[in-house]
């Protein structure tokens, strides 16, 4: 199955769990995309004792899962893209919905 993640929010454990969902899903042989748009494009960074977002963005990364980043989000807060999180744009999360048998949004 193919799914799309739509993350936009920073919170630790929301974010965590959207990622280990991500994980999950690459894990159970889903083809997934992951998209962060607001404060979302931030999670590449965020690291906290018990909810570690930044270990399943890398552990995703690792399964070779797809990540794109708003490109205006980041933009917005002074950020650039990454490797792991390149630059995309709204026309990018269109086309991913559209790829998507199903979407979930965290």
């Amino acid at each position: 199955m193919k799914l799309g993640v739509i993350i936009e929010t920073k919170e630790f454990e929301k974010a965590w769990n959207a990622m280990r969902f991500a994980v999950t899903a690459k894990k159970k042989g889903n083809e997934v995309k992951v998209f962060l748009m607001g404060e979302g494009v931030e999670i590449e960074y965020l690291t906290h004792e018990k909810y570690d977002v930044a270990a399943q963005v890398k552990a995703f990364d690792e399964l070779e899962g797809e990540i794109l980043a708003c490109g205006t989000c980041l933009k917005s807060r002074g950020m650039n893209g990454t490797d792991v999180c390149p630059i995309n744009t709204m026309i990018d999360c269109v086309e991913m919905v559209e790829w998507a048998d199903k979407v979930v949004t965290f």
